[in-house]
């Protein structure tokens, strides 16, 4: 009597749909809408942040640096950078999601069932890491943009997307276009979507261990997507704290006085206190509030094709 054939243990297998191709697409295409528009969105807090870090005896506050934006260049001065902050960030929200799926169930096809339940948060930390070094790459060039539209004085560097980046490229050799902040921007970006992740991840498990216990698919997507942007909030308060200092230091390098400073001058200089308050609390609205809703849309659009919500298996 011949007996069925038994079905090794696959990752891309456990969710409600297989992850194939197609499925990472989708996901690429979810992640570049929500980092795309978020960001996008918020330029003005942006704006107002990286004056708050670059000039902080000018800038004071977010209220009152926004006000000073609007009084000496109109109301578009707080909308410098937005066509960079899109483009950049829907690469980057395209590798960071989409690379995620990919590298979370590689690893853990690479370490099987037992340790996968075992060591899953490790895998969530090295899925994200991974998929943060790529977006990085891509985004880079354009943060490095965004930045010099956003703390050049009135007058002193185009405004203008296509300009901008004309102008970057035209003086590279003090600008150090594209790829000059990559290393700063990895240390902020790096932690911050492994906290990003592994926070999220974990939230949304407690969440369906503690307070909704039913199995998950048993709830309704606007519980689930409630879930989703509460998780994403907090995670992102975890996350606005672990990346400020560096974020403050890739604000800092586009600063026409720090041309030619290494990371460790402007820290000397600065000062590690200043790199991790001055900004914060700024910062931490903002990105809570991003990393929310950046995990509502990219699960809403997930949930509209049909892939289900993230996490809580």
């Amino acid at each position: 009597m011949s007996s069925s054939p038994i079905r090794n243990w696959d990752a891309r297998l456990l969710g409600p749909v297989p992850h194939d191709s197609s499925y990472y697409a989708k996901c690429m295409l979810g992640g570049a809408l929500a980092c795309g528009v978020t960001h996008a969105g918020i330029t003005p807090l942006d704006v107002a942040k990286c004056n708050m870090q670059v000039n902080p005896a000018k800038y004071k506050g977010l209220f009152p640096t926004l006000g000073v934006l609007v009084k000496e260049e109109g109301q578009t001065g707080i909308w410098k950078g937005f066509g960079p902050t899109f483009v950049g960030y829907s690469l980057q929200g395209m590798f960071k999601y989409g690379l995620y799926e990919i590298f979370k169930d590689t690893y853990m096809n690479l370490a099987g069932e037992e340790l996968t339940e075992k060591y899953k948060p490790a895998i969530w930390l090295a899925g994200s890491a991974s998929a943060e070094v790529f977006a990085d790459i891509a985004l880079c060039p354009l943060e490095m943009t965004k930045v010099k539209i956003q703390t050049s004085a009135t007058g002193t560097f185009p405004t203008g997307f296509g300009a901008a980046l004309a102008k970057m490229n035209a003086t590279k050799v003090e600008t150090r276009f594209p790829f000059g902040s990559l290393g700063p921007l990895w240390s902020r970006q790096i932690p911050y979507t492994m906290a990003k992740f592994f926070f999220f991840e974990k939230i949304v498990q407690l969440f369906y261990t503690h307070v909704f216990t039913e199995p998950k698919d048993s709830y309704s997507k606007p519980i689930q997507l409630g879930v989703t942007f509460g998780s994403g909030y907090l995670a992102g308060v975890v996350c606005a704290i672990v990346s400020h200092p560096a974020d403050s230091l890739v604000s800092l390098l586009g600063k026409a006085e720090n041309k030619g400073k290494t990371v460790g001058q402007i820290t000397s200089e600065v000062g590690f206190g200043t790199l991790a308050t001055k900004g914060l609390g700024t910062r931490v609205i903002m990105i809570g509030t991003l990393t929310g809703f950046q995990w509502w849309i990219y699960d809403s659009f997930k949930a509209a094709m049909g892939m289900g919500t993230t996490g809580g298996k």
